[in-house]
This record gives structure tokens, sequence and C-alpha cells, in this order.
């Protein structure tokens, strides 16, 4: 465990080191006008939505089939009635995941409000 810890650590501290590294005049021009802080803080968001949304998804997922399996397992006879309804449950449970993606693709790619931040 203290070697993930340790090796995570390391691997972060690389990420911080080569992008300011990397950074060059053109990055360092454009942090003035705010706009290296506007596209951090989208990926930022996008990682967040992304994130949220697949753990709440993948929360509710597990319940719906632990629930179904119990059913099952109490009344045999309804098992096919049973999972079609828990299939159907997971397809809503899903579309959830799948709009949290699509906010995330919004995000990085075609952001409405990136006219806001930079200049052309």
């Amino acid at each position: 465990m203290r070697k993930n810890l340790m090796l995570t650590a390391m691997m972060l501290l690389f990420a911080v080191v080569a992008s300011a590294a990397w950074a060059d005049g053109a990055v360092a021009s454009k942090a003035a006008d705010g706009s290296v802080w506007f596209f951090g803080l989208t990926c930022l968001g996008a990682g967040l939505a992304i994130g949220l949304g697949t753990v709440g998804t993948g929360i509710g997922m597990g319940n719906t089939v632990g629930k179904a399996l119990e059913a099952m397992a109490r009344q045999p006879e309804m098992m096919g009635t049973i999972r079609a309804t828990m299939f159907i449950g997971i397809a809503m449970i899903e579309s959830l995941a799948i709009y949290a993606l699509a906010i995330v693709f919004l995000l990085l790619y075609s952001n409405p409000f990136k006219d806001l931040f930079i200049a052309h």
C-alpha cells in the first residue's frame, strides 16, 4: 500500500514538473487573460462530472442487480419478469452515465463559454 502511494505521488509530481517545463511563451502570455485557468478548470469540471456520474451509476447498478438476484432467489418462477425489469432499470441507470459523458464532451470540445475567455 505504501509503495503504491509513493508511486502515485511521484507520478503526480512528475506530471506537475513536466507540465511546467513544457509551458512556453504562448501559454505564459495567455495566462494573463485567464484562458489557461478557464481551460484548466474546464478539465477539472469534466473529470469531476464523469467521475461522480459513473460512481453514482455504478452504485445504482450494483444495488439493482443485487436486489434483482435476491428477488430471483426468493421467487424463481418470476425469474423472467424480474430479469426483464432489471435490464430496463439498468438501461435507465446507464443513460445517466451517458448524459454525464455527453456533458464532458460538450465541456471539452465545444464549450459554449470559451469565447468569453479567449480573444481571437
